[in-house]
C-alpha cells in the first residue's frame, strides 16, 4: 500500500519550466525609431547590459555608421543609444556580428 501513495519528494528535482536559466542573460535589447519633424528621426536603443562600455560602443556605430550619436541617462531606463536616422537593421547587424548580444535578444520596434 506504501507504493500507490504519492511522494512529494519525487517533484523536488522537477525543473521549472518558467525559471530563468542561470547561464543565460535574458535581457532584451530594444531598438526603436522616433519621428522628428519632416523627414528626420533617431534610433534609440535600450537595455544594454550595465557592464558593458557604452561609450564605446557608441563611437564605433557612430563610426560605422557615419552618423551622430551620444548617450543619455534616463532615471528608469538607465543608459540609452541615440543615433541620428534610421539606424534599426544596421544596429542589430553590428550587435550580431560584434557579438554584443544574440540576435534573439533584439527587439526591433516601428517601421
Amino acid at each position: 500500500k506504501a507504493e500507490n501513495k504519492m511522494n512529494i519528494n519525487n517533484f523536488v528535482q522537477a525543473s521549472d519550466p518558467f525559471a530563468i536559466e542561470s547561464g543565460k542573460d535574458n535581457s532584451k535589447i530594444h531598438v526603436r525609431v522616433q519621428q522628428r519633424n519632416g523627414r528626420k528621426c533617431i534610433t534609440t536603443i535600450q537595455g544594454l547590459a550595465t557592464d558593458l562600455d557604452i561609450q564605446r560602443i557608441t563611437r564605433a556605430l557612430k563610426k560605422t555608421f557615419k552618423c551622430n550619436g551620444s548617450v543619455t541617462i534616463d532615471e528608469e531606463l538607465g543608459e540609452v543609444v541615440q543615433l541620428s536616422g534610421d539606424q534599426r537593421t544596421n544596429v542589430r547587424e553590428f550587435f550580431v556580428d560584434q557579438e554584443v548580444c544574440h540576435e534573439d535578444q533584439i527587439v526591433i520596434h516601428g517601421g
